[in-house]
């Protein structure tokens, strides 16, 4: 999976979980629970930003501890920042495991108790 590009790397992390469907969200890559429920977004180069990044749902309080204590890693990202979701940059050396423990995270942060639940058994 080292030749992988972010985006398959990212695809095959969220595709893992529990009834999680991709579609494309306002031009971006974009992950639902049911096909309903967002919790990860891939942007490229967002308006022009220059960032490679994913947006993601994180529980309260979470977003405050990433962007204040690893700031050349994690951002408030634009639009979703205000419900607490995290920016996680792709091409700043953050080890992948971590880029996947936010996905994870922000899938055990939107899907219903059931769901949650399964996944969590599924990782052992």
């Amino acid at each position: 999976m080292s030749d992988s590009t972010p985006l398959e790397r990212v695809r095959a992390v969220c595709l893992a979980l529990p009834e999680v469907t991709e579609r494309l969200s306002h031009g971006s890559p974009t992950w639902f629970i049911r096909g309903k429920k967002t919790f990860v977004m891939y942007l490229d180069d967002h308006h022009g930003d220059g960032r490679l990044a994913l947006w993601c749902a994180a529980p309260e309080g979470m977003q405050q501890a990433l962007v204040h204590g690893e700031p050349e890693h994690y951002f408030v990202p634009p639009y979703v920042g205000h419900r607490g979701w995290v920016g996680v940059h792709l091409n700043r050396g953050l080890d992948f495991n971590e880029i996947a423990g936010a996905i994870e995270e922000a899938y055990l942060t939107i899907a219903p108790k059931r769901l949650a639940e399964e996944a969590i058994r599924a990782r052992g």
